[in-house]
């Protein structure tokens, strides 16, 4: 439980927390079809009617677990990298190994996997997780990467958009897929991790960096 309340806004009433916490637990448990909102509410120790006063619905809950989570990453990235006296290289490894963390938790591939069952049937959630987590976070990268632009880190010519896709599809890689399926167990993916890392921002600088005669790094 410590590392879902981890992913939730200190800010946020106990109650609301705890109903967060629980519903995530029971999502990644029993699949979002099979959970009822009076389970939240037993599993969490709240009323109904403390229930629907924070959620209007199962749907609403299950996108505020995403969103308040993914936020909470975003915000961490912020703090992670509000100077610019990082070089280029260095701040896409840290970036990278960030990102990774936190997508790689076991509570955030539960909940991916019960999105990835659920969208067919749930589109109207499979469009609010998409919003809340993946398009979220490509739009926080896509801004800081026109940043790094505007202080000459990234050619002027780059366009950040489709950078910052080449970048999130770099982390999404083998170790990313076998994770998802749980066919690597925790201590390989936390050794795993820096080389990932670091691999995807050799890569990126490589086809997006600037010209190696201007660069603070230099290429082979």
């Amino acid at each position: 439980m410590s590392s879902l309340l981890e992913m939730l806004p200190e800010q946020q009433s106990p109650k609301c927390r705890a109903v967060m916490v629980a519903a995530a637990e029971l999502f990644m448990a029993e699949g979002y079809a099979a959970v009822s909102m009076d389970a939240v509410a037993r599993t969490a120790g709240v009323s109904k009617a403390t229930l629907y006063a924070h959620f209007s619905g199962k749907e609403a809950l299950f996108e505020a677990i995403v969103t308040h989570a993914c936020a909470q990453m975003r915000q961490r990235a912020d703090t992670l990298l509000a100077s610019h006296d990082l070089p280029l290289r260095q701040a896409l490894t840290e970036l990278a190994l960030h990102w990774l963390r936190f997508l790689l938790r076991p509570q955030m591939r539960a909940l991916h996997r019960v999105m990835i069952a659920e969208a067919v049937r749930f589109p109207a959630l499979a469009r609010a997780f998409y919003t809340a987590g993946p398009q979220a976070m490509r739009l926080w990268l896509t801004a800081w990467m026109a940043g790094e632009q505007a202080h000459g880190r990234l050619p002027a010519d780059t366009d950040t958009a489709r950078a910052a896709d080449l970048f999130l599809i770099l982390l999404r890689g083998d170790l990313f897929l076998r994770a998802t399926l749980a066919l690597v167990d925790e201590a390989e993916v936390e050794q795993s991790l820096p080389g990932v890392a670091a691999q995807a921002a050799d890569t990126f600088i490589r086809l997006h960096g600037p010209a190696p005669d201007s660069a603070e790094e230099h290429f082979p």
